[in-house]
């Protein structure tokens, strides 16, 4: 069994559960998850976790991400895409300027409105259900942060740009809100996710590619270790006599540990944990008033 995670490169047409489907069936393993939903027609970075990995699947999809977007000024749309019908169209009657402006001052972040077609659920069912039947509904604004904005190209109606941006971002409602501040209209033509956390697109491969390195048995060589992702985290290997205490999920306390780096360890901070034999067994948390280091996340197999 695969454990870990690879970096697919998700191609237009597939949805993200399409893409774990079609990969159980190419390496014969039940246990995956993908680590956030992107729209069919977009492409790009998808990180699918493997076995014990599928745990990190709600914490991938909590990091930081970058995509790049053509957004199409003077339409709007009922999808907040060109996928969708057309509402409106106007003339594109703004400089090259003003439409630099208006896109920077995103920067920074603010309180973004999820769009209805989206798979945000409110009282158990997906919003773009309620989409398809026709209903719309009031939806709370989130705050999402937007550290940074790169104008690509710019061929009005046409504008081609970076974005990094925290989870919960929707690229298709910053398009529309950066048209309505125009007063044009916008929609979002096409999407590229191009990183995830420290998942790159240059390293990420297509479902074809993975058929290729199955049959010739190295998908291994393009698995990346649950630890990996914790690598900020101070690490810490449990002494030998502790090793069932570790293999039991129970509290640890520092004499039971050797630590990677001998200094000071603070209140809240993670610590990544390895068995006496290097295996790599969780994420615990230091929790100072109870004298002890949490369980946060296990990977035992």
């Amino acid at each position: 069994m695969i454990n870990g995670i690879i970096n697919i490169y998700k191609e237009a047409g597939f949805t993200s559960h399409d893409v774990v489907a079609k990969l159980r069936g190419i390496v014969k393993q039940k246990k995956i998850g993908h680590t956030g939903t992107l729209d069919p027609d977009a492409v790009g970075v998808l990180p699918v976790c493997f076995g014990n990995a599928t745990k990190l699947c709600d914490m991938l999809t909590d990091k930081s991400k970058e995509y790049e977007a053509c957004m199409l000024l003077g339409v709007t749309t009922d999808t907040l895409d060109m996928s969708g019908q057309i509402l409106s169209e106007s003339k594109v009657d703004v400089s090259e300027e003003t439409v630099r402006e208006a896109i920077m001052s995103f920067v920074g972040g603010y309180d973004q409105i999820p769009p209805m077609y989206s798979a945000l659920k409110v009282n158990g069912k997906k919003l773009y259900e309620l989409a398809r039947e026709g209903k719309e509904i009031e939806r709370k604004p989130r705050r999402v942060e937007i550290p940074d904005i790169e104008i690509v190209s710019m061929q009005l109606p046409e504008v081609v740009f970076r974005v990094s941006c925290s989870k919960g971002t929707y690229i298709r409602s910053l398009c529309a809100d950066i048209g309505d501040k125009l007063g044009c209209g916008a929609a979002m033509k096409s999407l590229k996710r191009t990183r995830v956390g420290t998942f790159k697109i240059e390293d990420s491969l297509t479902l074809a590619q993975i058929e290729e390195v199955m049959a010739k048995a190295c998908i291994e060589d393009y698995v990346l270790a649950s630890d990996e992702v914790f690598m900020e985290y101070l690490g810490a290997t449990v002494r030998p006599e502790f090793d069932k205490v570790l293999a039991n999920g129970n509290k640890l306390i520092f004499p039971q540990l050797e630590l990677e780096e001998s200094r000071l360890v603070q209140d809240g901070e993670m610590i990544r944990i390895y068995n006496s034999q290097k295996v790599f067994s969780g994420v615990y948390v230091y929790e100072k008033a109870a004298g002890c280091l949490k369980p946060f996340k296990m990977f035992l197999t």
